[in-house]
């Protein structure tokens, strides 16, 4: 049963340098929920804070490239294990390798948008975005008989849904929850003892261990039955009646449409879950800026190409499949939310709160599995180093400890191996450098055949090294939106970045006969794997090649990496910069490093790392 109760003594209040402001539902790996792609309320956090995937500010399989598009598409994620996953976008996988080189994977949510406040914004900048929903109350309406405490009514709903937490487990009230209250529920064996509260939390409510976890313990229970998707609503019937009509690109308009009908339903079963929800007008992620700002502040970055093909996507899919659908249907669904801003909103949230469960291996033909709500999963925080899984099961969800966690410590969970470009992208919020273990850098494939050109000194040069790209298009290892990734320690498209360059700088004889053997010469790997330790050891030219492509990359940028260093070695100065500032602040200098650690390695002269 749930109770309200304090946190322990000595809990930790806090990550150091990590403030992580909450965002909406999401799931536990896959980047699904309105967090992403990721509203406006000011930063008190310290520098370098980052915020949760619950949006309040109080990859594909190894060897693919990613392509760096919209968060409408995604792909399931690359590990087999029955991990959580939040739904992401486009281009925001987990940091392992893709899935087929050409093909757009999705480590980005359909829609690219994660939830958070947005803190007060630089000068010349506007703080929050356009005017949304200001309160959720405006299109659920007051919970009719229910506990005036939204927290209360919350707990009384799970009781009810059999969703409960052990009486161990203690919960703070006091104040709305953000989206990630949800609490959990635990029937048996014996759950661990862990309080929902917002003392000891990154960032809006959370969970803290009120004692010592192990692990490999239980730490709460979410019957299937408390599940909310597009088959468990009150349309559900109709929704799997017209599922050929309601097909789309992003493959989340059931859910969607789902909630737009609870949401507004009198009689909806899910009233007191709503109440808990963000306000919907608050979401900070990056579609919610102003186009001015976010260009400004990410240029470079790569958000807001993806946000703006988001945004185009988001807008098609609703006037063409949404309203339409609810104009068929005007006795379920309201004029308040036949809106295109309340559908941006509730894409957003999708991204940030909801999960995605993964297929098995044996499924990997299959189409991802459609983003469910989770009403107890949603509370966890992520982080890259999280300490805790989400499991699947025929009769239930299951969330795991994977590591011991101290008493008075968070428990966080993990929407998958994420670069901070993703996390603002799809939740809205970042792990401040260095603690984003899964921070990567892209060099635009069209980068290096760039740098390559540039090499070039006559026209039959020129020519030839079109016809060297072209031939790896062929192959398919480079295709024009394609990106090369790089992480701290490895690359993650070692095979294209390594083909690549092969067959940029290899000898024009040399490609000629491999180009009449059709690619099917020497495939042989490279002896060893592409880690960044190793970048020293290719040969003079490719290194040449890779070290141009960086300075090109770099030019990208607005700013260099001294001028974003400064503003982060200044406390005073960091303080001043708005929210928004500091995210995109974090995002361009993590990328930034990673850059500047591939120039140093692959300066002209450097020697072979023995």
């Amino acid at each position: 049963m749930f109770s309200v109760g304090t946190i322990p003594a000595g809990a930790n209040t806090g990550r150091s340098a990590a403030w992580t402001p909450k965002q909406a539902p999401r799931g536990s790996g896959a980047g699904a929920g309105p967090e992403t792609p990721e509203v406006a309320a000011r930063s008190t956090g310290p520098p370098g804070g980052a915020l949760s995937d619950h949006g309040d500010p109080d990859e594909a399989p190894t060897g693919e490239w990613r392509v760096r598009g919209p968060a409408f598409s995604f792909a399931p994620h690359p590990s087999s294990a029955r991990r959580a996953m939040r739904l992401r976008p486009l281009r925001s996988l987990p940091r392992v390798p893709r899935p087929s080189p050409l093909v757009p994977t999705s480590t980005q949510s359909p829609f690219c948008a994660r939830a958070s406040r947005s803190p007060a914004v630089p000068s010349g900048l506007s703080g929050a975005g356009p005017g949304h929903c200001a309160h959720l109350s405006q299109v659920a309406g007051p919970v009719d008989g229910g506990d005036p405490d939204p927290v209360a009514g919350f707990l009384n709903w799970c009781r009810r849904v059999g969703l409960e937490l052990s009486p161990k487990v203690s919960e703070r009230a006091g104040g709305r929850r953000t989206r990630g209250g949800a609490r959990a529920a635990l029937t048996s064996p014996p759950p661990a003892q862990v309080a929902v509260s917002r003392q000891g939390t990154v960032a809006g409510y959370g969970m803290v261990a009120r004692e010592s976890v192990q692990a490999g313990e239980l730490l709460f229970v979410v019957p299937r039955a408390a599940l909310l998707s597009q088959h468990t609503c009150s349309i559900g019937g109709l929704l799997e009646r017209e599922r050929g009509a309601l097909q789309s690109q992003s493959g989340w308009v059931p859910l969607l449409l789902a909630l737009l009908h609870e949401l507004q339903a009198p009689a909806s079963r899910w009233r007191p879950y709503f109440a808990l929800w963000p306000e919907l007008g608050r979401l900070e992620h990056p579609m919610f800026w102003p186009e001015e700002e976010r260009r400004c502040l990410l240029q470079g970055t790569g958000v807001p190409e993806a946000v703006e093909k988001d945004l185009a996507n988001i807008r098609s899919e609703y006037h063409s499949i949404v309203l339409p659908f609810m104009e068929a249907h005007p006795d379920l669904f309201s004029l308040r939310v036949r809106s295109l801003e309340l559908y941006h909103q509730l894409v957003a949230l999708v991204m940030a709160y909801s999960f995605q469960e993964p297929l098995e291996e044996e499924e990997d033909e299959k189409e991802p599995n459609s983003p469910v709500m989770v009403p107890a999963a949603d509370i966890l925080n992520h982080l890259a180093n999280h300490n805790a899984n989400l499991e699947y099961s025929a009769n239930c969800l299951r969330m795991v400890a994977t590591q011991p966690i101290p008493k008075g410590h968070e428990i966080f969970n993990t929407y998958g191996q994420m670069a901070n470009w993703q996390l603002i992208h799809m939740y809205g919020f970042v792990e401040p450098y260095p603690d984003n273990t899964d921070d990567t850098a892209d060099i635009q494939m069209v980068t290096v055949r760039e740098a390559a050109l540039q090499g070039t000194k006559t026209e039959a040069e020129r020519l030839l090294a079109y016809e060297r790209w072209d031939f790896l298009c062929k192959l398919e290892m480079v295709g024009e939106e394609g990106a090369f990734v790089i992480g701290r320690e490895e690359v993650l498209t070692e095979e294209e970045l390594i083909t690549t360059l092969k067959v940029l700088c290899m000898p024009a004889e040399e490609f000629r006969e491999l180009k009449d053997q059709d690619g099917g010469g020497d495939n042989k790997r490279e002896e060893g794997s592409l880690t960044i330790t190793n970048i020293p050891k290719l040969k003079a030219s490719w290194r040449q090649l890779l070290r141009n492509s960086v300075l090109l990359t770099l030019q990208t940028y607005a700013t260099d990496l001294k001028t974003d260093q400064d503003l982060l070695s200044n406390k005073e100065v960091y303080a001043q910069l708005s929210w928004r500032e500091q995210q995109a602040l974090q995002v361009r200098y993590g990328q930034k490093m990673i850059l500047h650690q591939l120039l140093e390695l692959t300066q002209v002269g450097s020697f072979p790392v023995p």
